[in-house]
């Protein structure tokens, strides 16, 4: 009996959903009163409607309402359906009316977040300042930067927090997606795109430059002048010799630096 049970809550698993998510129903949007198979198809198909006005995003708590894709009974939400008795998804969740049939993702709920997660609960902390979760490798090894995940991605513009893509930390604390990162890295930018910070160790590419300065010899006129720099890398301001490759920190050695103006001494 207990194996009919499973065999009928298991029907049709993995059969069905959409390029989001597999599942075994599809959700009314209130705010529409339309079925979608998520609410991310939701959003995507009313980003493009054509009067700015009516383009909407779906408010994952204030779904009521699911259709069971095996018997097109509507009914309130919950992961059993009340009428053929399949399991509508494998994992679910009833804070954000969340179905899934690919547990491999280990999905779980972050109280904190608000949100479900992917991963495994054990491979994640909940940073506090950041304002979300990051991988246990991070714990105690990251620089916080407050609500760091909830802003848009400074490459693609998509809202990080609840993005489906993986996310990078970089060493100054801010965020991106993953693949916005290694596209960054390809296009040998290496400067946080927020606060302009080395996102790696630059010291073997500051030593390259060293020789370089040193093998140029700027023109007589040039060979005097002084200018301000603001380096990036450690905010520090220094008077340095101007050169046409690069200006060098005095504090950090980083050529990360830019030209300012000269600071106003008191009278």
């Amino acid at each position: 009996m207990e194996g009919a049970t499973n065999e009928r809550l298991d029907f049709g698993k993995m059969g069905y959903g959409c390029q989001h998510y597999r599942r075994r129903c599809m959700i009314r949007a209130p705010c529409c009163n339309e079925i979608y198979s998520c609410r991310h198809c939701h959003n995507e198909a009313t980003s493009m409607l054509s009067n700015i006005l009516d383009r909407h995003e779906l408010v994952r708590e204030d779904v009521k309402q699911v259709v069971c894709l095996v018997c097109d009974t509507e009914q309130p939400v919950a992961q059993v359906c009340t009428n053929c008795g399949v399991r509508m998804g494998e994992y679910f969740c009833d804070i954000c009316n969340f179905y899934d049939d690919d547990i491999e993702k280990q999905q779980f709920h972050c109280d904190d977040c608000g949100i479900c997660r992917i991963g495994g609960r054990e491979n994640f902390f909940h940073c506090r300042k950041c304002g979300s979760c990051y991988s246990v490798g991070l714990r105690d090894n990251h620089l916080c930067v407050e609500n760091s995940m909830r802003h848009h991605c400074p490459i693609c513009y998509e809202y990080l927090f609840d993005s489906l893509k993986d996310t990078a930390v970089m060493k100054c604390g801010h965020t991106m997606h993953r693949e916005c990162y290694n596209e960054m890295m390809k296009r040998y930018k290496y400067c946080c795109p927020i606060c302009s910070k080395s996102v790696i160790d630059m010291s073997g590419t500051w030593k390259i430059i060293d020789e370089e300065i040193e093998a140029t010899v700027m023109p007589e006129d040039y060979r005097d002048r002084k200018v301000w720099i603001l380096c990036n890398d450690c905010n520090d301001t220094t008077e340095v010799y101007f050169h046409i490759i690069g200006q060098k920190c005095g504090h950090c050695r980083s050529y990360n630096t830019r030209a300012i103006a000269p600071p106003v001494l008191p009278q």
